[in-house]
């Protein structure tokens, strides 16, 4: 009897939509019991670590309303949730190879990265832009001309930042680091002279600091960064999932609440920009 139950259970999930493709995302969430959400210590407000060393962030929100909606596709509540540390060098590897089952930080959608891995639905849209020191006379690119910027290595700022200074024939120093707290600690002993990264990070690396008063970020961006949810490539069922939370998140409206809830207290609002990009993937059912 057993043994007929466990065939007949067995086909059902085979059967199923859910998990019917083997090695998808879904499956190996079934399988395991676990969804595995992939974080960035040092991207505030989007990812990084909470007073109680746990991740937290706009990002992360968006991630764990996906987690819940990935439970009730399964009809699983009973799966866990673990949260492993990335690099900005090592995400998109991580999710491609299955360490992770997506990524939630602040990664900018390209079409280079799309070789690699997919992305859901936009979940914001920025734009690069620099950190200097509160009396620096930089204003833009243009005043960087022999001195030193720093940059985070394997980033898509990285690549604008290089662009844009060939564009503009300008020849600084550019200084690649490991992650935005060391690009901070650089700027303050004053040996870059300034740090290029998101704006909406920067300016949450200004309020997150021991003194935000020393610091200060250029107000015209010089590129345009849209951040998606990183996903594995040709797995359209768990992508559905995800974009299908999106959706209903920016078509109900409550993504404002999850604006306001880390953008707020700055006094941010959402720019028109993003609420056209909310409007716009608001799909329908």
């Amino acid at each position: 009897m057993r043994g007929l139950l466990a065939a007949v259970f067995a086909a059902l999930i085979a059967a199923s939509p859910a998990v019917a493709q083997t090695g998808g995302t879904l499956g190996k969430i079934a399988e395991s019991g676990t969804i595995v959400i992939g974080y960035r210590e040092s991207s505030p407000p989007f990812s990084s670590l909470g007073p109680d060393k746990q991740p937290m962030g706009y990002s992360i929100d968006l991630c764990l309303r996906i987690a819940d909606a990935v439970k009730q596709t399964l009809s699983r509540p009973d799966l866990a949730v673990k949260f492993v540390e990335l690099s900005a060098e090592d995400r998109m590897q991580k999710v491609a190879d299955g360490t992770v089952d997506m990524e939630c930080g602040n990664s900018t959608m390209t079409l280079t990265r799309m070789e690699q891995v997919d992305f859901t639905l936009a979940t914001f849209i920025t734009g690069a832009s620099l950190l200097l020191p509160e009396k620096s006379k930089v204003g833009s690119l243009a005043d960087l001309a022999g001195k030193k910027i720093s940059v985070v290595e394997g980033t898509t700022t990285q690549k604008a930042l290089a662009q844009q200074l060939a564009r503009e024939q300008v020849k600084a120093k550019v200084v690649t680091v490991a992650d935005h707290d060391s690009a901070m600690k650089l700027l303050a002993k004053g040996e870059v002279d300034a740090h290029a990264g998101d704006q909406i990070v920067l300016i949450g690396l200004v309020r997150s600091s021991k003194d935000p008063a020393k610091f200060v970020v250029a107000a015209e961006p010089f590129s345009y960064e849209p951040y998606g949810i990183v996903v594995r490539r040709d797995d359209a069922d768990f992508r559905l999932v995800a974009n299908r939370t999106l959706a209903g998140l920016y078509r109900s409206g409550e993504i404002i609440g999850v604006f306001e809830k880390w953008f707020g207290e700055w006094g941010g609002r959402p720019s028109r920009l993003l609420l056209a990009m909310y409007a716009l993937n608001g799909l329908p059912e």
